[in-house]
């Protein structure tokens, strides 16, 4: 499942040197949720859900709050994994807990095109 916004991002949307640009104005108010593109998938069957995303301002997009308030994922293991410019994972992960305490987290990563697979992989056979 691919976690993506009703509304598309465009190239403007994403210009985070601009305050008023889309992604800068849902980053400043920790409570926006914007709709999501798809439903989500029963999850029943699943045990882990990885979750990844670029971090912006140092934590996920609120589109990914959104995907985490809409489904259940209580009993299951949440593993966190982004992308960043400059940012580590740590605050995100930091972050993503102290948000959604009820969750079972695992420690996250962040990756690249490079380790992502066998890092997931390696989780895996644990």
């Amino acid at each position: 499942y691919e976690i993506v916004p009703q509304a598309p991002y465009t190239a403007a949307d994403l210009n985070w040197n601009d305050k008023h640009s889309r992604s800068s104005v849902e980053m400043q108010d920790e409570h926006s949720r914007p709709a999501l593109g798809s439903p989500i998938p029963d999850l029943t069957s699943v045990q882990t859900v990885f979750v990844g995303f670029p971090i912006w301002w140092g934590v996920e997009p609120r589109v990914v709050d959104t995907f985490l308030e809409s489904c259940e994922l209580s009993g299951k293991t949440v593993i966190p994994f982004a992308t960043s410019g400059g940012s580590g994972m740590a605050y995100a992960s930091n972050h993503l807990k102290a948000w959604y305490p009820q969750l079972d987290w695992a420690g996250g990563k962040l990756v690249t095109p490079r380790n992502a697979g066998d890092w997931a992989k390696s989780l895996l056979k644990n």
